[in-house]
């Protein structure tokens, strides 16, 4: 998944750029105020199209006029739009932000504990990890979104896994409701033998080890399944943890089976890879198969979305959020707050998701039954599993949870994670790994 990141402080900065930023509007015109909102433009063609019937929907039905801004998230517009707005306190009612950033303007936004009470009494509660990125003493400050909430499970080649290590991804995980039991050998240990297995034929798993999103999400999602904290809740470091030596020796072994260039990775490296027909399997949301399914159909009929294995601490998957954020110098709160709600009901997350062809994830694991993972294809329900489902034992991973947020945000930024793995991979020891991260960590709570 192509991720950006850019830090507040770059961010407002450069800020001013911001405001000449080309935007798509669309209007509809009513009698009962004005509402101008922000969203995500989609890279699913259709993805756009349905986001802008439903604001329009609402529009019509609550005659209120709404300008709706279909932002690019290219060359960080979406950062740079908020960063402006932050600053200049004025601009749109509303706006997504991705994963860290409700926490650095969560000063800058209006609560909604209202909207968060009325989604979750009817479609259950939040994950943790939701609240904890979306919730500030005890006020949710942003409500959950979907375009583009994703996740970054495991997607790979049915023949490969079969042929060269023996593994039967569609028995593991079905296009159906399954028994947990299929799965319970597809371990960290199963992890690693496939592979050795396919690395030595040829195709060796696309991971990586660099400095963007997609490195920084799945070392950490293999962090959380062994329990390596590097800090805790309470903001003590832990990097000399038992745990986190037992990650540090797995890692050791696992990374001499990652491609050459795993430590020069980017968030297209592993598309790439995948697309290509180089790799046997990759951590990313259904997108790489998505582009198969067009460049190169032949391989998109081999791949197989699937959840990623379970550790001695559980089974963990990457996510990546969105929120909707309020501004406080919103000029129409209550409308913005209307139009939230709405759009994160189950009939529009469902129509949204659709159109996607189901790379839009809810936030809510009550809405994880749509039947567009059943449908999309080929092969026929190959991202059946790629919503957490209850009988898979899964639980969202986010790298550097459950630091304190204003430390997690820095270990995030400065990729520590997969920064310890890369340097294991260019041949330091453990405890030289180890030494270097607790002297990063301590600049950090400084």
């Amino acid at each position: 998944m192509q991720s950006s990141r850019l830090s507040r402080r770059r961010a407002v900065q450069i800020g001013a750029a911001a405001t000449a930023l080309p935007l798509v509007h669309i209007r509809t015109t009513g009698a009962a105020g004005k509402l101008n909102v922000g969203f995500w433009d989609h890279w699913v063609p259709n993805g756009t199209g349905a986001m802008r019937k439903q604001v329009m929907a609402w529009a019509d039905k609550n005659k209120v006029e709404v300008t709706a801004d279909f932002i690019t998230s290219q060359g960080n517009k979406l950062l740079l739009t908020a960063a402006a707005e932050a600053q200049a306190k004025v601009g749109h009612d509303f706006i997504p932000f991705f994963q860290w950033d409700v926490i650095a303007y969560a000063d800058s936004l209006e609560p909604v504990d209202d909207v968060i009470k009325y989604l979750s009494s009817k479609y259950g509660a939040y994950d943790p990890v939701i609240e904890y990125l979306a919730s500030k003493q005890g006020h949710w400050m942003a409500v959950p979104g979907t375009d583009p909430t994703a996740n970054l499970s495991c997607c790979a080649r049915i023949s490969m896994l079969k042929n060269f290590a023996g593994i039967d991804v569609q028995a593991m995980y079905p296009a159906h409701p399954a028994d947990p039991a299929l799965a319970a050998g597809w371990t960290y240990d199963t992890f690693l033998k496939a592979a050795e297995a396919c690395h030595k034929a040829g195709y060796p798993f696309g991971m990586g080890l660099g400095q963007t999103g997609d490195s920084i999400n799945n070392t950490g999602a293999i962090f959380n399944a062994f329990g390596a904290e590097l800090v805790n809740a309470a903001g003590e470091i832990t990097v000399e943890s038992d745990n986190v030596r037992q990650v540090m020796e797995y890692g050791q072994k696992l990374v001499k089976y990652f491609p050459s260039d795993t430590v020069s990775y980017d968030d297209a490296s592993n598309n790439r890879a995948l697309i290509s027909g180089k790799s046997a399997l990759i951590y990313n949301p259904q997108s790489a198969w998505a582009v198969a399914k067009r460049d190169a159909p032949d391989i998109a009929r081999d791949c197989w979305t699937f959840p990623c294995p379970t550790g001695p601490n559980g089974r963990y998957i990457p996510f990546v959020y969105v929120f909707y954020g309020i501004w406080k110098f919103a000029k129409n709160k209550s409308a913005a707050k209307e139009l939230a709600q709405y759009l994160m009901e189950r009939e529009q997350v469902e129509a949204r998701a659709i159109a996607s062809e189901g790379f839009n994830l809810p936030p809510q694991v009550s809405m994880s039954d749509f039947k567009i993972w059943e449908d999309v294809e080929p092969p026929k329900g190959t991202v059946y599993n790629y919503p957490i489902r209850p009988w898979h034992n899964s639980k969202p991973s986010l790298a550097a949870y459950p630091a304190p947020p204003d430390i997690a945000v820095q270990i995030f930024n400065r990729a520590i994670i997969p920064s310890m793995w890369a340097r294991l991979h260019d041949g330091q020891s453990i405890p030289q790994v180890i030494a270097w991260a607790k002297d990063e960590l301590h600049g950090f709570i400084r």
